[in-house]
């Protein structure tokens, strides 16, 4: 993302107006803004990255319904009353009576409880979220940065930012904290990365979690109890379902893929995995017209913040062509006359 891209989004985070517009919480604003854009198709992106910076921070918060509960106990003890008056022995039913009004009441004490419990937890858990295509620069409390691929998520709770939750693929620049030696954990399905302050990129699509470290060092915990320590220049991945452990040092030879602000990082990977990178994050299902295009060698970097830029950088390194038809994406072998 340019530096005067970023500035025009943060001119938007704080403007009063746009941000109604984001939210929907003003109809001039609303008009305002969708005319806007209209004059404006080169700065769409832009518009919509600030929108989903503003509405990523998801608060689940619930409130339980006063009325509705009385309306539920009122239901529930009416039913009570009703089997009370079909029982043969005035004593015993007024007992048992009392002991389902009680047990009634404290059930739904102790539902609303831990409704109330779950409502607390959830407000504090905050989510940001990425559509197909969609890319966002993201700070943390702790002065973390964080680069959301498209079709990914991160949470964390607000009273522990140093621990988040990832789906998907992110590249983070840890802030280290010299003074508490305080640690930043990425947690995925396959393993855990620990780390005081450094550069990595994680990705947990296909079935396995990939971490590629530019800078520093970090240890992965694996769901399988083992550890790893990882050195700048390396790669290593884990499939908890399949059980399998790749750790190496990156070299020219070595088949990667990695992903970082914006571009794809691929060395010697086969344009089927490019293809599925593609997928993943656009939402585009691909079809091999020429079926032996599939194992052709890709390596350079391909800019993914617009796909039909991407595309265009793939087509010109791999020599092939790539049509579109009804959201799915056709390769054929380019001809030249």
């Amino acid at each position: 993302m340019s530096k005067t891209n970023k500035t025009f989004i943060e001119k938007l985070l704080n403007d009063d107006s746009f941000i109604n517009w984001a939210k929907e919480t003003n109809t001039n604003d609303i008009a305002f803004w969708s005319a806007w854009i209209n004059k404006h198709p080169e700065h769409i992106d832009a518009v919509y990255t600030a929108k989903a910076m503003l509405l990523g921070v998801v608060f689940n918060e619930k409130k339980l319904d006063k009325t509705k509960i009385n309306m539920e106990l009122t239901t529930v003890l009416n039913r009570i009353n009703t089997g009370q008056k079909q029982s043969n022995s005035h004593s015993k039913q007024y007992k048992l009576s009392a002991h389902i009004k009680y047990a009634a009441v404290a059930l739904i004490t102790l539902f609303i409880s831990i409704f109330s419990i779950a409502t607390i937890y959830n407000s504090k858990t905050i989510t940001h979220q990425t559509s197909f295509g969609e890319i966002i620069d993201l700070k943390l409390p702790d002065g973390t940065s964080v680069v959301l691929n498209g079709n990914s998520s991160i949470k964390y709770n607000k009273d522990q930012p140093r621990t988040v939750f990832l789906e998907g693929e992110a590249y983070f620049k840890v802030k280290p904290m010299p003074s508490t030696q305080a640690k930043f954990w990425v947690n995925t399905q396959d393993l855990t990365v620990e780390v005081f302050g450094t550069q990595f990129n994680v990705n947990t699509r296909q079935d396995k979690t990939s971490v590629l470290l530019d800078e520093g060092s970090i240890h992965l915990l694996l769901k399988n109890g083992d550890s790893k320590i990882m050195n700048p220049g390396e790669i290593a991945s884990y499939s908890k379902e399949e059980q399998k452990v790749s750790h190496k040092k990156i070299t020219k030879k070595t088949s990667y893929a990695s992903w970082k602000e914006g571009t794809y990082i691929f060395n010697n990977i086969t344009l089927d995995d490019v293809m599925q990178h593609i997928e993943n994050t656009y939402g585009m299902s691909y079809e091999f017209v020429d079926k032996s295009l599939k194992t052709k060698l890709v390596s350079g970097g391909i800019p993914n913040e617009n796909l039909d830029i991407c595309l265009l950088a793939i087509q010109k390194s791999t020599e092939v062509k790539i049509l579109t038809k009804e959201d799915k994406l056709y390769i054929y072998k380019l001809e030249i006359n």
